[in-house]
Parts: C-alpha cells; structure tokens; sequence
C-alpha cells in the first residue's frame, strides 16, 4: 500500500500533490547556478552586503537586516541576482510536467525551474505568495504560463495550478524572504488567509509528496502544517539519514510516511514505477 509503484500510481491519477524544496535543485544535471538551500541563499546575500556574524547564517534575519539597513530594494536585488541564471529541468521536473493530471503542485522556492518545465504544456498558470511590505493587503499574485497577470477566476478554468507561497524571481520578482515577510503572513496563516481559495479547494482529499525539504525549523514546519491542512490523512516525505528530533514529530503529527532513500534513487523508482498499481483512496 505504501510502496513507491502504489505513489506513482496516485500520482498518476491526480491524487497526489507534489510539494517541492530547495532540495529538488541539487538533482539538476550539472548542479545549480542558483542556491539550492537556504544557508547557500543566506551566504549568497551576506558575501555582498555585511550583516551581523550571528545572523549571517540565518536566512530571514540577513534578509532583514539588509533590508533594515540597505532598503527592500537592495533585498530584492540581491535576490534577482541569485536566481536570475537559466536553470535547466531536472528529471524530476520533467517527468512531474508531464503529468496529465496534476492538478496542483508546490514549490517552495525562489527558482523558476518548475515553470520552465511546465513551459510546453497548455492550461497551466501559477499562484505566487506576496510580501505585504511590496503588496499590502494583497495576499497573492496570479499569472498566466506567459507570466502575465491572471485573476482567480481565470484559475479555475487552468488544467495545473503551480503554487509559489513563497515568490519566485519570474515573472514579477515576488520574495517572502525576511522576517517581517513572515510575521505578516505568519499572524494570518492559522486561519489560511493568506493560501488562496483555489489551492485550499485542490487539496481536498489528496495527498503531499514533499520531495527535496527538510523541516528542522519552526518556518519549515509551519508552512508545511497549513498548506496540507483539510487535505487527506496520508502523505509521505523522501528524506534520507537521520532526521532531527522536531522533524520525528512532525512526520508523526502529520502522518507523513518517511521514505529513507536518497532523493535521486527516488526519482528513478518513481519514474520507472510510473503507471504502477495506485494508492487506495486514504
């Protein structure tokens, strides 16, 4: 029932929500020209604007103190520069494109990589979180597969939904990246105001397939817990090695099957298990 032939099946089906992580990037053939973690993103940011030593390695707090002290502006260019490189799909990218009935998907990072591969599909377009400091009182931007601006009722009609909760450098330069982003959504999330009607209506019943994320912190976590709320009972993280004690908790909390292999292993069962036996409705 659980094995990965019974994942690709519902996969296969629509039943599965992927829910992609800074991690997925480090499949990319060649490695990739944009950060692939948040330390590597906070290292990026504070080699060229000095912070405090004790937030150097914290993303969100180096975001804030540059922000502080240099302006949004400065963050946000600092973040263009980061991701501006073409990064080429991924197997997996390329293999989740071709889905026929993915219906949503996450990713949870500031690439594009993801709409690059859903690039030659029809009836796509995304959803993407905003920072109330660039957009207040505007909780999400909405943009066609062209990257031009949509409505939510024009997002009723697409085949694939790609939520971004946390921005992406295209088409619009939208970045939650510091810790002012995140209190603002943080105080409304609880009662999912800032995660679209749409998204909360595809979730319904499916399940979360976190691929290439970690859940050692609070924000980690949070994000995760409320995206996946009043979805299905059932889910299941890849995650190799060993697992903090917060992360233990939280795969139990949430029901989420861990799956100890590397992520590239993964992605090759996957792949070849496409069309397996499905997964019976949790």
């Amino acid at each position: 029932m659980n094995s990965i032939a019974s994942i690709a099946g519902a996969l296969s089906q629509g039943r599965v929500i992927p829910y992609l992580g800074p991690g997925v990037l480090d499949l990319v053939p060649g490695g990739s020209p944009v950060p692939a973690s948040a330390e590597a993103l906070a290292e990026r940011l504070t080699a060229k604007v000095s912070v405090p030593f004790k937030v150097r390695k914290q993303l969100t707090a180096a975001a804030q103190f540059i922000e502080n002290f240099k302006h949004r502006k400065t963050v946000t260019k600092l973040l263009d520069e980061a991701f501006e490189p073409s990064v080429t799909p991924s197997g997996l990218h390329a293999f989740l494109a071709q889905q026929e009935n993915l219906a949503l998907l996450v990713s949870a990072w500031f690439d594009n990589t993801m709409q690059t591969a859903l690039a030659a599909r029809a009836g796509w377009g995304m959803v993407q979180g905003l920072s109330q400091a660039e957009h207040f009182g505007q909780w999400s931007g909405w943009y066609d597969s062209d990257g031009r601006p949509a409505t939510e009722e024009e997002a009723l009609a697409w085949r694939t939904l790609l939520y971004q909760p946390l921005g992406s450098v295209s088409p619009a330069r939208n970045y939650l990246v510091s810790d002012s982003d995140y209190v603002e959504v943080l105080t409304e999330i609880d009662i999912q105001t800032p995660i679209p009607a749409v998204v909360q209506k595809l979730r319904a019943g499916r399940h979360f397939l976190f691929l290439g994320c970690r859940f050692r912190n609070q924000l980690e976590r949070t994000f995760a817990r409320q995206i996946m709320k009043r979805s299905s009972d059932q889910h299941w993280a890849v995650i190799p090695g060993e697992l903090s004690r917060n992360e233990r908790r939280f795969l139990e909390e949430q029901n989420i099957r861990r799956v100890d292999m590397p992520l590239d292993g993964f992605v090759a069962a996957l792949t070849a298990a496409a069309g397996g036996p499905a997964l019976q409705a949790a």
